[in-house]
């Protein structure tokens, strides 16, 4: 039997539990594979908590979208891979196991010089912060605000935008602006007076931002500093987005994803692997925990508290 998380009602981090289930089968176009690191991300606290709607629950729900392993089985189709492959898993409900059926589609390679921590760590920063990018037309010469720098997603869009030649200016407590620095950007602390700050340290203006935080005070300053709507957009307000005249992606946004938009996020995952592989991409690696304390993983999550990809380790 294999294990996994669940939870059978909406409701605080205690709603998680551990279960056995039977072990996965592949069919077509399937792969099996068993699950070394889960990444946890905010999505999966604010799904179980009811913070971003989803279905009513009619059976015990499973958690996780990012994780990494190893393939025991491959189903009838697939090529490319076989068994005792490492890979990275995107967008695949249910990391949280010790086991898991994924899709062909949703997986990539996973080279030796990348652990299975990191590669549980791409998949949702990455593919947001990539497809994000890309959809305002961020590069050489574009003068870029990042609003929560330090997370995840922050730190991936600071890395791409900083490899395609932009510059980037991103918000963060002052206790990370060291790290951001080491990542390319211009760090500014997000209290009083953050407009001055943003300016000062970029007197040639603002030419597209992304906020990754969610405040009012985020949207504002973005508001304020560029000229052009359309190249401000925001991962975390997606529900109001439209109201301020601006692009919501995802975050509760009515709008979905455009067909190559969710091409760019599935892109993401491989090119990150070939890019930390190089030494030229870093996801910070936070605790790692038992896949049995799921419960103090959300905990943790949703107190913003702790720095860097928390880790499910089954």
């Amino acid at each position: 039997m294999a294990r996994a998380i669940v939870y059978t009602e909406i409701g605080s981090p205690d709603v998680l539990h551990l279960i056995e289930i039977p072990d996965p089968l592949a069919t077509s176009g399937e792969v099996v594979v068993r699950i070394e690191a889960a990444g946890v991300n905010p999505i999966d606290a604010k799904l179980r908590s009811g913070n971003r709607a989803s279905k009513p629950i009619t059976e015990p729900r499973p958690v996780g979208f990012d994780g990494a392993g190893v393939i025991e089985s491959v189903g009838d189709g697939v090529t490319g891979f076989a068994v005792g492959d490492r890979v990275a898993i995107r967008d695949t409900v249910g990391t949280y196991a010790s086991s898991l059926t994924v899709p062909v589609r949703n997986i990539a390679a996973l080279p030796d010089a990348v652990t299975a921590a990191e590669g549980a760590g791409i998949g949702i920063p990455a593919g947001t912060a990539y497809q994000a990018l890309r959809s305002l037309g961020v590069s050489a010469g574009d003068t870029l605000l990042v609003h929560g720098g330090s997370g995840a997603v922050g730190q991936a869009a600071v890395q791409f935008a900083v490899a395609w030649g932009a510059t980037v200016v991103a918000t963060a407590s002052p206790a990370r602006h060291d790290q951001l620095r080491e990542l390319g950007a211009i760090p500014v602390s997000y209290d009083a007076g953050l407009l001055e700050r943003v300016r000062e340290a970029a007197p040639g203006g603002i030419t597209v931002a992304l906020d990754c935080a969610g405040t009012d005070e985020a949207i504002q300053a973005s508001l304020d500093l560029v000229a052009d709507r359309d190249r401000i957009a925001t991962i975390v307000r997606g529900a109001d987005a439209a109201g301020f005249g601006i692009r919501g992606f995802q975050g509760g946004s009515p709008v979905p994803l455009t067909e190559e938009e969710r091409a760019w996020r599935a892109e993401a995952l491989p090119k990150t692997i070939e890019l930390i592989a190089n030494g030229d991409f870093t996801i910070e690696l936070g605790p790692e925990l038992p896949l049995a304390e799921a419960i103090r993983a959300h905990e943790l999550v949703e107190s913003g508290a702790t720095a860097g990809k928390i880790i499910l380790i089954p």
